[in-house]
Parts: structure tokens; C-alpha cells; sequence
């Protein structure tokens, strides 16, 4: 399965999950913490990065869900 990172983006007065490059919407919420409580269940589920972004498209957050290359020592 290939990793697709699931952004939040803004889509007229509602919040889109997208999948990287996908020109059409997985879904759209009526705010960004629905859409990004949804979307971080899909990037969950794939072990993808979820990319929150703000209202002028710009990002907000980051929030990884796949295997780390470099896990923190501890």
C-alpha cells in the first residue's frame, strides 16, 4: 500500500481531507477538528503523516503515523 500523507485543507467554508497530489476530497467537515480527528484515523490506518494546514493554506501542523527511521533513544 502506498503511504499517501492526508492533508487538511480549507474548501470554500468547509475543511477537506486530501490525499497527497488527489484533486478530489476523501470527505469534507464542517471544521478543521472534525477533519482532522477523521483524517488522523486515515493516516492512522496507513501509517501516513497527517499535514494540517491553515486557513490561508499555509501548514499548521504535522503529525506522524508511520514507522519512525529514527526513533528518539530513551
Amino acid at each position: 500500500m502506498t503511504r499517501k500523507n492526508q492533508h487538511i485543507v480549507p474548501h470554500g467554508d468547509r475543511w477537506a481531507i486530501k490525499g497527497a497530489d488527489k484533486k478530489r476530497a476523501t470527505s469534507l467537515h464542517g471544521t478543521q477538528r472534525r477533519a482532522a480527528d477523521a483524517g488522523r484515523r486515515i493516516a492512522d490506518n496507513q501509517g501516513s503523516e497527517l499535514v494540517i494546514h491553515r486557513s490561508n493554506g499555509r501548514i499548521r501542523d504535522k503529525d506522524g503515523h508511520g514507522t519512525d527511521p529514527f526513533p528518539p533513544r530513551g
